[in-house]
């Protein structure tokens, strides 16, 4: 892409993703992440209404009657986007690749964090790190963010989100809430590293995906490449039988991973490339909130 092209671009997705961040993010973001973002400060009695998770037992025991944390919010938060920029990640059959819909995602939840002066950083990963941007404020930092997220090019064509969350565990000290933008589509098991870094830190998952990937069309004779490997072969999609072998892989696939994040207690939202991301993050800092 050239360089006066990439800045079109980038001022597209400015103007379109500040305005979501503005218009319709402004209060939902704040109060999905900010409770993550809370440094303990004192204890007091229990009130009617207050959360039985936040009963400090050590103190309710010693004077015999519940007493609850009070948590006053830190200043700001640190937010970290892991993006996959691996090879399945150029595929995309309706209304744009599956790529294109990661880095608009990426860009508002990025003015988000900014509106609400947090820091924001970047782990762009294949099957290896292939570039950490340090989190940092500003428009500037921004708008740097949003020019990577649409020209970076990958060295690996590879997947391997377990990598990528234990460098994140490694990288950033301070607790810190990780969005994970991938396709998920990849044949390690990544819950260990998932777990851990849950541990840590605050980590949200955002599928994106392209119908037919979940679905082959009836098409006859089509060439399949893997866009990892590179490796081509055709299928007959006008046989049910390869059609469903196609649909039953997708469903196992789909609950494998639905398993791993409810093993993990992350959050997690799946976005179709044909589909609305603003309804679906609007559900995902609804169930948050």
């Amino acid at each position: 892409m050239e360089t006066s092209e990439i800045l079109k671009r980038v001022r597209q997705i400015e103007i379109k993703t500040r305005g979501l961040s503005n218009n319709i993010f402004a209060g939902e973001y704040h109060s999905a992440f900010k409770g993550r973002g809370m440094a303990f400060s004192e204890v007091r009695e229990y009130q009617y209404g207050d959360d039985i998770r936040d009963i400090e037992w050590n103190v309710t025991a010693r004077f015999n009657k519940p007493y609850v944390k009070v948590f006053e919010e830190e200043r700001e938060l640190t937010v970290m986007l892991l993006v996959d920029v691996s090879g399945s990640l150029e595929f995309g059959t309706q209304n744009q690749l599956k790529r294109d819909m990661q880095t608009e995602i990426g860009a508002t939840l990025a003015f988000s964090a900014i509106q609400n002066n947090d820091k924001i950083g970047v782990i762009f990963f294949s099957d290896k790190v292939e570039k950490f941007i340090p989190p940092k404020k500003g428009r500037k930092h921004i708008l740097y963010i949003i020019r990577e997220l649409l020209d970076f090019q990958p060295e690996s064509r590879r997947t391997d989100v377990g990598h990528a969350l234990e460098y994140m565990t490694q990288a950033i000290k301070r607790r810190c809430t990780a969005f994970v933008l991938s396709d998920f589509i990849d044949q390690k098991d990544f819950s260990q590293p998932l777990i851990i870094a849950n541990r840590k830190h605050d980590v949200v998952a955002i599928q994106v995906y392209d119908r037919r990937v979940a679905e082959l069309p009836d098409v006859g004779l089509m060439k399949v490449v893997d866009a990892e490997t590179g490796h081509e072969q055709y299928v007959d999609t006008s046989s049910s039988s390869v059609r469903n072998a196609h649909a039953r892989w997708w469903k196992e696939q789909s609950e494998r991973l639905r398993d791993t994040f409810t093993r993990s207690n992350v959050d997690n939202v799946s976005v179709r490339t044909d589909h609305d991301y603003v309804a679906a993050l609007m559900s995902l800092f609804a169930k948050r909130s």
